[in-house]
């Protein structure tokens, strides 16, 4: 046991020589930090990152890590909760790794994410920032995706309430989420407040007419079983998709859940299958089959309309997609003169989102199907002023790309959280346009970007979107001007 005396508090530590795990007492947690993780400070002044506590909370701390600057623990106990805290509103909070931030009320939600935000470009970029303009947060808290995805499991994750009851444990089958950090735990969701119905009604369904018919659930283990996931999108026009991945053809089986699911939610629009014979679930090398109705559902936006297909990426928050691609778009600050590039253009959503306000907007992006959407997007839309090119960013960016196509005035730029390749950054410092539009979902990766650009470019505007409620996850948005 060791004791450390401080002036206004006595901290309490033990260590186990075996395994070198310590317990702290009585420690309030005083910030938020990345990836949803909670801080406090170890008497010996390094920080304990922790999972199930909130700014404000003082806690006992058990450590299970121990690195050269950190420990990473849980609160085992807690003796006073913070005033920051609201009750969750689902059942499986703290077993799901969902929302990690439910115990949290949401002004405080924006207060963190705005300070990471901040924090990343000072602390990583270095760089100077203008006066800040508060984060945008979500009109809708709950119920905000158009997209989710379960998996199903013979084999379901037991809580330790459950472990520890005297109920009866036969029911092993599971229709939900992955545990955090193990890929072959499922977590039986009853109630998820992230997508609004039909959601919950069809997945209870789902699995309620499987268990009756004695369908087998996936065992990832041994790679047995009939179903293996299910996906449902939704969108602002009232479509629904409805997509069930099986591992095996049992033509059979396969037709009973189907009609099931027709005949008992004619609301949907897209009823789709998939036979994946493969070790892991990703379905972009699968043929997906329509099984009834369209193979698709419309998203609209701003007057346009985005066809979306099993496959297709959209954002997962329709309204504060909106929101987000109306601040880069006035952020932009186009005239209709311009050229524009558009960097990591996906399906062509803000490219056709600014097209009205530009002479031409050109589309970059590596995933071929992706390209295809966005082709057909803006034939849908009577967009004639877009040009998409397929191809791996660092290599088809280059001088003969800009000889071909003309030299941008105007860059946006919506790359993966790994932010953009150095090459990427290289070659917009060589065209030098005269204003850049960077859209991020990881402000670390960007803030890093920013620093290689900082001797041209000068921040001239910043704006942190909240597309994820309940979630540490965060979208900035950022326009570059020359210095």
């Amino acid at each position: 046991m060791c004791v450390f005396y401080y002036p206004k508090r006595t901290y309490f530590c033990s260590m186990s020589r075996r395994n070198k795990k310590q317990v702290f007492t009585k420690v309030e947690v005083i910030d938020a930090g990345a990836k949803g993780k909670t801080i406090a400070k170890a008497p010996d002044g390094k920080v304990i990152f922790l999972s199930n506590a909130i700014p404000g909370d003082v806690v006992d701390i058990q450590t299970f890590k121990k690195r050269k600057a950190y420990y990473e623990g849980k609160a085992t106990k807690f003796h006073t909760l913070s005033k920051k805290r609201t009750e969750p509103v689902c059942e499986h909070f703290g077993t799901c790794g969902g929302c990690k931030w439910q115990n949290m009320a949401y002004e405080h939600q924006l207060y963190y994410k705005q300070k990471e935000v901040t924090n990343n470009l000072t602390r990583i970029g270095h760089i100077e920032l203008p006066e800040a303009t508060p984060i945008l947060g979500s009109a809708n808290e709950y119920f905000y995706r158009n997209k989710m995805e379960f998996s199903f499991s013979d084999s379901r994750w037991l809580t330790l309430k459950e472990i520890q009851s005297d109920k009866d444990l036969d029911d092993k089958n599971a229709l939900g989420f992955h545990i955090p950090g193990m890929w072959d735990k499922i977590l039986d969701i009853k109630t998820c407040h992230l997508q609004a119905d039909p959601s919950n009604a069809i997945r209870n369904a789902v699995k309620a007419f499987a268990i009756e018919h004695n369908f087998e659930f996936f065992n990832t283990r041994n790679q047995e079983g009939l179903l293996r996931t299910l996906m449902i999108r939704t969108s602002s026009t009232g479509d629904i998709m409805v997509v069930v991945q099986f591992f095996k053809d049992d033509k059979q089986n396969r037709d009973l859940l189907l009609n099931h699911l027709a005949d008992t939610f004619p609301e949907i629009t897209s009823l789709q299958y998939i036979i994946n014979e493969k070790a892991n679930d990703t379905i972009y090398d699968q043929d997906v089959i329509c099984y009834k109705g369209e193979d698709h559902i419309f998203e609209e936006m701003d007057g346009l309309k985005f066809k979306i297909n099993a496959k297709s990426f959209y954002q997962t928050n329709s309204d504060q997609a909106y929101q987000l691609y109306k601040i880069a778009r006035d952020f932009a600050g186009l005239t209709g003169s311009e050229l524009v590039y558009d960097l990591y253009t996906g399906t062509g959503t803000i490219a056709q989102f600014v097209a009205k306000q530009a002479k031409k907007v050109v589309g970059v992006e590596a995933v071929p199907d992706a390209i295809t959407a966005a082709k057909e997007n803006a034939q849908l839309n009577g967009i004639d002023n877009v040009e998409f090119y397929v191809g791996d960013m660092k290599n088809v960016f280059n001088n003969t790309f800009i000889k071909t196509h003309g030299q941008p005035d105007v860059i946006i730029t919506d790359p993966p959280r790994d932010g953009m390749h150095k090459d990427v950054v290289n070659q917009i410092l060589n065209i030098s346009p005269e204003k850049i539009v960077y859209v991020s979902c990881n402000s670390a990766t960007q803030a890093r970007d920013l620093a290689l650009m900082d001797a041209v470019y000068k921040v001239t505007k910043t704006q942190a979107v909240d597309m994820f409620p309940q979630t540490h996850h965060v979208e900035n948005v950022v326009l570059l001007e020359k210095r």
